[in-house]
């Protein structure tokens, strides 16, 4: 009897040591499953913020175009402005002197 029951503990403790293997097994694959998963996910997150950024450089420099021919004309106008005031001063700078000077040089007191 007693030797049954050795080859039947034995028996019990190679079966529960296939099961333990068994189960590292499953835990190692679940482990380097769960790291491939991991990793694949990067890749698609890298792939998709590469493709935005794409989509938002060719966005801008579409629009930016606009900006760019505005600002352009808005400098034109100034420019035009600029020289017109440029001209009105040097045309009216004689009269402007002549009347700041008389203004200064003939005082007119006047009671307050």
């Amino acid at each position: 009897m007693s030797a049954q029951n050795s080859a039947g503990i034995q028996t019990l403790l190679d079966a529960e040591r296939e099961a333990s293997k068994i189960v590292q097994k499953a835990r190692e694959y679940r482990t380097k499953r769960v790291k491939e998963a991991r990793d694949e996910a990067k890749k698609e997150i890298e792939a998709y913020r590469a493709e935005k950024e794409a989509e938002f450089k060719k966005f801008e420099a579409e629009h930016s175009q606009g900006n760019k021919e505005a600002e352009a004309e808005a400098d034109k106008e100034a420019e035009a402005k600029i020289n017109e005031i440029k001209s009105a001063g040097q045309k009216n700078q004689d009269k402007v002197i002549k009347d700041l000077l008389a203004a200064v040089f003939e005082v007119k007191p006047t009671p307050p």
